[in-house]
């Protein structure tokens, strides 16, 4: 494990600074748009602005980067964003940072595709899987410790934006100053909707929902502590939360991935989902049950993402996974820009707190759905299907690729061990 990160460190620390400056910004949009009066419904089309950008970026990074080259893409996409993050407290309008938030949102899904090709390329087919685990709680990691940096200033005025953007700035150093080679970017082509929906019912749908589900935490948690009257520090632990019951719930969830049928699982989790929702709904703004409900509900959502994933390939040949990932990120995408335009509707007209019952019947339609599909196709044997691996909603499709072949071959191989030992056994 030291040997693999000795390799990769700089990619990973830029990684948390960046998810640091990222993290922070997505709790002020909701901080300082309390502040600035702005009402749910116009946060929450600020928040969706940020998933079409990331999305676009998605898609049309890769044709940047093969243009003109990675470090320029980098170097460029990075200015941008930290231009972004200290552009909002000077832009306090709804309908400016609409396209702040998609500036933004594109910028960091094409920052997402270039530290991913160069970590995919340094990894080997030995490491590739704990290197992308190391990626993805760097990622969640830099979120949570974000909102701790929340607490050392006050979001109406522009100094936590401007801390944003220079974490932003500095992540850039240590990936720049020390990659030195360039590898080539392929992205498949996104399988159609339509194809990936006949190959896998269950993982296309609930990976829609999902993305509503992670878009309206995410986007709109903030909002909600806002207006319910929770403190800074208070909707700072609130957001924390949300990720940290992911990164705890993680390990588990892959274990009885990989030794169950993953569609009783996704039931299961979507469940505890709906319940701690429940939860949340009915404990009329009393701090503690907020925390737990937040960790639950949030605990789960990541483990999620990544079910799908390795449900979605179960049904799949192994030719076809590359473009079923681009199709299940653009699926997800779709979901994170519808969610958060429901959930502020909803608690534009029926107060804050319909926060958490737009959540609940999310993860009541996926559990439903899941329990549905059990009747429809029959289990698929443990021994058939791939690895889990704990890839998160905000990994572009560069790492979900990786993380789908990597799955694939590690499957493949100890299939391979078992039917060599058969013939020795007999």
């Amino acid at each position: 494990m030291i040997k693999m990160l000795a390799g990769v460190w700089p990619l990973l620390l830029g990684i948390v600074l960046i998810m640091l400056g990222n993290g922070m910004h997505f709790t002020l949009i909701g901080l300082r748009g309390g502040i600035e009066g702005f009402s749910a419904a116009e946060l929450a089309m600020v928040t969706s602005s940020y998933y079409v950008g990331f999305l676009s970026g998605a898609r049309y990074s890769p044709l940047l980067i093969r243009r003109v080259g990675h470090v320029r893409v980098f170097a460029a996409l990075g200015s941008f964003m930290s231009a972004g993050l200290i552009a909002f407290p000077l832009l306090t309008d709804p309908w400016a940072w609409a396209p702040l938030r998609l500036l933004v949102g594109f910028c960091m899904s094409g920052i997402y595709v270039t530290a991913e090709s160069w970590l995919n390329d340094a990894a080997t087919n030995d490491t590739r899987g704990k290197v992308l685990s190391a990626y993805m709680i760097a990622q969640t990691l830099g979120i949570i410790g974000a909102q701790g940096l929340l607490t050392l200033g006050d979001a109406g005025t522009s100094v936590l934006f401007i801390g944003a953007s220079i974490l932003v700035s500095i992540s850039f150093a240590p990936i720049l100053l020390t990659v030195t080679y360039v590898p080539a970017v392929e992205v498949a082509r996104p399988m159609p909707l339509t194809s990936l929906f006949k190959g896998s019912p269950l993982g296309t749908l609930g990976i829609f929902l999902l993305g509503s589900v992670y878009a309206t935490q995410a986007g709109m948690g903030a909002v909600f502590g806002t207006q319910i009257g929770m403190t800074a520090t208070q909707i700072a632990l609130f957001v924390a939360m949300l990720f940290a019951g992911a990164l705890l719930l993680q390990y588990p969830i892959g274990w009885l991935s990989d030794r169950m049928d993953r569609r009783k699982l996704i039931f299961g989790a979507a469940v505890l989902g709906a319940i701690s929702c429940a939860l949340g709904w009915v404990t009329g703004g009393s701090l503690w049950p907020l925390m737990a409900a937040a960790f639950f509900a949030g605990g789960v959502t990541t483990p999620l993402y990544a079910l799908f994933l390795a449900y979605t390939n179960d049904s799949l040949p192994t030719e076809d996974m590359a473009a079923a990932s681009g199709g299940l990120v653009f699926t997800f995408g779709l979901g994170a820009i519808t969610g958060p335009l429901i959930a502020g509707w909803a608690m534009e007209t029926l107060g804050p707190f319909a926060f958490w019952p737009v959540l609940g019947t999310t993860f009541s339609i996926i559990a439903l759905y899941a329990l549905y599909r059990m009747t429809q196709r029959a289990v698929t044997p443990v021994e058939a299907t791939e690895h889990y691996l704990g890839v998160v909603p905000t990994a572009s499709p560069v790492a979900v690729e990786a993380a789908g072949v990597w799955a694939a071959e590690q499957a493949g191989a100890e299939r391979d061990a078992e039917q060599d030992t058969q013939p020795s056994a007999r």
